[in-house]
């Protein structure tokens, strides 16, 4: 399995967002969406604001293959689904330490979108 290289691990972690593309069942990617990510130690996660309703997130989940861009980087990625409840917990603080700037009404989903947690991990 690849992993994300030092530099494109800063580079998407210090980007406020990342535009995400998940690629549809006919091989299509759908169109890119702006969404927030964050880092724990050399991993990168996702999750949908939306919860499970989320269209990206339901396409993602789906065929588990996309495409990101954030900070200057550009990959094919393998989307995983995270049910560990001490990855859940750290990514948890990942989204208030990140984002708490922005405030309850937007921090508060993240955090309570659990289910949605999906790990990126480059092609």
């Amino acid at each position: 399995m690849t992993t994300w290289t030092s530099d494109d691990l800063n580079r998407i972690a210090e980007a406020d967002e990342l535009e995400m593309a998940p690629r549809r069942g006919d091989g299509t990617l759908r169109g890119p969406v702006p969404i927030w990510v964050v880092r724990d130690g050399d991993d990168l996660y996702v999750r949908s604001f939306r919860g499970t309703d989320g269209g990206w997130w339901r396409t993602a989940r789906a065929s588990h293959a996309g495409h990101i861009r954030s900070g200057g980087v550009d990959k094919d990625v393998t989307f995983v689904e995270v049910a560990d409840s001490e990855i859940n917990d750290r990514v948890d603080t990942a989204y208030r330490t990140k984002y708490g700037r922005f405030g309850g009404a937007y921090v508060d989903p993240m955090v309570a979108a659990r289910s949605t947690t999906l790990k990126l991990v480059p092609r």
